[in-house]
């Protein structure tokens, strides 16, 4: 591919089409197929992305779990 060259496409190359909406089907103007942005906004507003603390009781063995056989061996 000697002499080539190649070129990156910058994200305003790309202008508006109206496109469906891969979720509710309303026609909107996208630069790429996907949600249009009604739907992105309710997803964001549904499925807050902020981390919460997840509390776990501490691990605790069944009964029938011997913690640890070699030790228990008779000779």
């Amino acid at each position: 591919m000697a002499g080539e060259t190649t070129e990156a496409a910058a994200a305003d190359d790309f202008a508006p089409v109206d496109m469906e909406c891969l979720r509710c089907g309303r026609v909107a103007p996208m630069r790429f197929s996907g949600m249009c942005a009604t739907c992105r906004d309710e997803l964001y507003a549904k499925y807050d992305g902020r981390g919460r603390e997840v509390t776990v009781a501490d691990y605790e063995p069944k009964m029938n779990v011997t913690p640890n056989a070699v030790a228990l061996r008779d000779d």
